[in-house]
């Protein structure tokens, strides 16, 4: 196969012109930006202050480093993670199988997460927030996934998206603009990007029921995982650059004369595909980073005073206080702007699934996998869309059944789920993508040593801050119950070998 060539942007020497080239790290921004900016940022900024803002950049710089090695190495070569992990020692595709185990309980909690959100506001909005022992936004979220699963299912989301982008943009303006006209006080503001400083509650915040029995560093690892996207995301970001052709993705995998010629020309087409990779990603970052800070510095200003606090089933109703003091008709525009993004959101969601399901499908026969394409999607959006749907129902039933009991929150109902798919799967992705440069890259390929080391610095945080939040949400039995995910992963891809080697 040819390479693809590139587009007049990158063959220009001003960078400013690669940003032309923008396209799936708009996606991953979509992903994070309705639940981790909207919800997540403007709950930190009223817990900790600008205190969160170095925590954000550090958390983003980690990501992105992620983001780029992965892609780096699908662009050069045309293999996913997926297939390289087929490699690892031991029965083989247990690690991929662990992850499709996992996925297969958790994108119908993230699912279920972004549509019960939408149906908080809704629920507000409608006056039915407080009706069926406060669960009445759980069957708001049903009829929300309904639509979007509709929209899925029968195409036709190009004309909202461009909507989403067109309102998410004038929310974003309408927010910094009340930022500057509340007069922040930008040294500390500034400050909390380079001067690193403890987490701890504010005193009124631990008389809260939620936080009785939530430690700081349960909720700060929260954040690491939503803010920014998840480990999933990284995946299907990955899988989309074959849609987009960039470099060798989307071919066959380059055998080892074709990484070394690769190698030898500095300036082979595929290596400067790469700086499409950097712009694209790099943005992304960016706009959630900018997006991050401005709802934090909201969240603290405004909120924060009040002791209001986004969460339960009030995740997006009080962040229309950050506009409606200077300009108090803008309130309808949040209102429509947090709408779409959060819908938005729940779209992209269910969107990822069908992309890791067809990389998990191609690691493991990707002649099948091309045959059954339609039919994966089909199962992989309603598996996530039945889920989800389980997920807010379940809810549901459990506060009306259970009268005088309170449904669990939807941030408790994500909170294990995410510390997987957020955080602990960022650290394998980052320490295993430093394991494939190493095992099929010839040196003049591999990353530079500044990146390799953040890379494998990376791996090490999200890996250790993982563990470390596993153990304060549920112990030693969290834990066990992901060892015990990773048995089953080995145990069945074990039993899936012996069965193709006797047929």
């Amino acid at each position: 196969m040819t390479d693809n060539p590139l587009p007049p942007a990158l063959l220009s020497r001003n960078p400013l012109r690669w940003l032309t080239v923008f396209g799936p790290g708009a996606v991953i921004a979509s992903l994070t930006i309705g639940a981790g900016e909207l919800i997540f940022s403007s709950r930190g900024g009223v817990l900790f202050g600008y205190r969160l803002l170095w925590f954000f950049l550090l958390v983003l710089a980690l990501k992105w480093v992620l983001v780029f090695v992965t892609a780096r190495h699908m662009v050069l070569t045309g293999a996913h993670p997926f297939q390289r992990w087929m490699e690892l020692p031991g029965p083989r595709g247990w690690l991929p199988l662990v992850f499709l185990v996992l996925a297969l309980i958790c994108f119908p909690i993230w699912v279920g997460f972004h549509a019960g959100t939408v149906g908080t506001l809704l629920s507000w909005l409608a006056g039915t927030d407080t009706a069926l022992n406060g669960g009445a936004h759980f069957l708001w979220g049903l009829l929300v996934l309904a639509v979007v699963l509709a929209i899925v299912f029968a195409g036709g989301y190009s004309a909202l998206e461009r909507i989403q982008l067109v309102i998410v943009l004038l929310m974003l303006v309408c927010v910094v603009i009340s930022l500057v006209a509340v007069k922040p006080d930008w040294f500390e503001f500034l400050k909390g990007f380079v001067v690193p400083r403890p987490f701890d509650y504010p005193d009124w915040a631990t008389a809260l029921p939620e936080f009785k029995s939530r430690p700081v560093w349960v909720e700060t690892i929260s954040y690491v995982g939503i803010i920014g996207g998840s480990g999933y995301d990284y995946l299907a970001y990955v899988s989309y650059l074959r849609d987009k052709r960039w470099g060798r993705a989307g071919q066959s995998v380059a055998g080892t004369a074709d990484l070394a010629e690769t190698a030898a020309d500095a300036g082979h087409v595929n290596r400067r595909w790469l700086r499409a990779v950097a712009a694209d990603s790099a943005l992304s970052f960016v706009a959630v980073l900018i997006f991050s800070a401005v709802f934090v510095a909201c969240g603290a200003i405004i909120l924060g005073p009040q002791h209001k606090m986004p969460g339960g089933s009030n995740l997006l109703t009080l962040q229309a206080e950050f506009v409606a003091p200077t300009f108090p008709w803008l309130k309808q525009i949040y209102f429509v702007g947090a709408f779409l993004t959060i819908f938005g959101t729940l779209y992209g969601t269910i969107e990822v699934a069908p992309a890791v399901a067809r990389e998990l499908a191609c690691a493991f026969d990707p002649d099948r996998a091309g045959r059954e394409a339609a039919r994966l999607r089909r199962w992989a959006v309603g598996w996530v869309g039945v889920g989800g749907a389980v997920v807010l129902a379940g809810s549901f039933l459990y506060g009306l059944l259970r009268r005088g009991e309170q449904p669990p929150g939807l941030i408790a109902i994500l909170t294990p789920a995410n510390l997987f798919t957020g955080v602990l799967a960022c650290g394998f992705i980052c320490l295993l993508s430093a394991w494939s440069d190493w095992k099929h890259l010839p040196r003049g390929l591999r990353t530079g040593r500044v990146l390799t080391v953040l890379n494998i610095v990376a791996g090490i945080v999200f890996f250790a801050l993982g563990l470390k939040g596993y153990l304060d949400h549920s112990g030693w039995k969290a834990v066990l119950i992901l060892l015990g995910t990773v048995a089953v992963g080995w145990i069945g891809a074990g039993f899936g070998r012996s069965f193709w080697e006797k047929r």
